[in-house]
């Protein structure tokens, strides 16, 4: 059994739980933030058998679309003082998803 950890925007969570839901996948979802940019995430918990770990990746991959570039512009602060505060901007990339999957050694259900 696997347990995959999908960090995902939340522009695209209805999408992806109701794909994977459709697909039988059971879902436990934490709304978490992220650390760059400040903005808001889900986390999807997603247990599985070993053999479906494929396919729900392929679910939250056509669900999430590509990743992005947009232009940021960072504080740049040069010299002791505010006064010369200034913007620079900075390329990153927003959207896809972050996966994780980890072994489960036990699983227990109440």
């Amino acid at each position: 059994m696997k347990l995959i950890y999908a960090i995902v925007r939340n522009d695209n969570e209805d999408d992806v739980t109701s794909a994977l839901s459709k697909n039988g996948y059971s879902i436990t979802k934490l709304n978490t933030t992220g650390g760059f940019l400040r903005k808001g995430n889900v986390t999807l918990m997603i247990g599985t058998e070993d053999d479906k770990v494929d396919k729900a990746i392929e679910i939250i991959k056509s669900e999430c679309g590509e990743r992005q570039k947009i232009k940021v512009d960072m504080p740049f602060i040069s010299g002791a003082s505010m006064v010369n505060y200034a913007t620079m901007p900075t390329q990153i990339e927003v959207g896809g998803a972050t996966i994780f999957v980890t072994d489960v050694v036990r699983f227990d259900k109440f």
